[in-house]
């Protein structure tokens, strides 16, 4: 039987370095942002790589979810699967994923949004997924009738064996030290938008250093943080492997 992890995220969320680190396991066939290409052709943003990530992808969305209940393509017995909420934009929601092991990334909203602002010219409260992600996680733990599991990316900067291997027993996984390393570059499972994302992750080898120094941002992007505060403390307050 599969076990279909659903991790759910927001961008610039060390997303991309879990993915690598879940893709390092021997047991298990990652998926980068599946529903990427449907969210641009339903809304017609306007992201870096619009088109090519489109004609790269299929963008049906009940495709995209049928495709993803169904067996990993390499027959691993455990599927990881990247998601950004703020790509729901269409008809696939909450109640498609019966089934699924569902888990939530979060990262303090002045780093998220300083990082972000890096790769793009300006933010806006849709493009990060928060409010989204907290009503999907409370229709979750109504569900299981306790929180699922919730990390934060600088917890796991800070300590990864300790916060990964909590995370795999609450994800009902064994731990793999495998886990904690992998191979620089690209891979084959990456998707086509990693030219204008990845750079730094296809450099590293691990998981780089906490984050210690004062993020300052400029008035608006500061406003967009604390209206995302809320929603990231309401995850925070569940999240497992906190130090201290």
């Amino acid at each position: 039987m599969t076990v279909r992890i659903a991790m759910w995220s927001g961008p610039r969320n060390l997303s991309t370095a879990m993915m690598r680190s879940f893709g390092s396991r021997r047991d298990t066939f990652v998926s980068d942002e599946p529903f990427y290409g449907c969210f641009l052709k339903t809304t017609g943003a306007d992201h870096p790589m619009r088109q090519e990530t489109i004609a790269s992808m299929d963008c049906d969305w009940r495709s995209v979810m049928q495709t993803l209940r169904g067996d990993p393509p390499d027959g691993s017995p455990i599927w990881y699967q990247k998601h950004m909420w703020h790509h729901m934009a269409g008809p696939v929601g909450y109640d498609d994923f019966t089934g699924f092991t569902h888990a939530f990334l979060i990262r303090e909203p002045g780093r998220m949004i300083a990082s972000y602002l890096r790769k793009r010219d300006t933010a806006a409260f849709e493009d990060l997924g928060l409010e989204r992600q907290a009503e999907f996680f409370e229709r979750e733990a109504d569900r299981l009738g306790h929180a699922p599991p919730v990390i934060d990316s600088n917890d796991v900067l800070t300590n990864p064996e300790a916060v990964l291997s909590k995370l795999c027993d609450a994800l009902d996984i064994p731990w793999d030290p495998a886990m904690l390393h992998w191979r620089p570059g690209r891979r084959g499972t990456d998707g086509v938008w990693a030219a204008h994302w990845y750079n730094a992750v296809e450099k590293s080898t691990g998981f780089g250093p906490s984050e210690t120094e004062r993020v300052e941002l400029p008035g608006e992007a500061q406003r967009l943080a604390d209206r995302c505060r809320p929603y990231y403390e309401l995850l925070a307050a569940h999240r497992i492997g906190a130090p201290g």
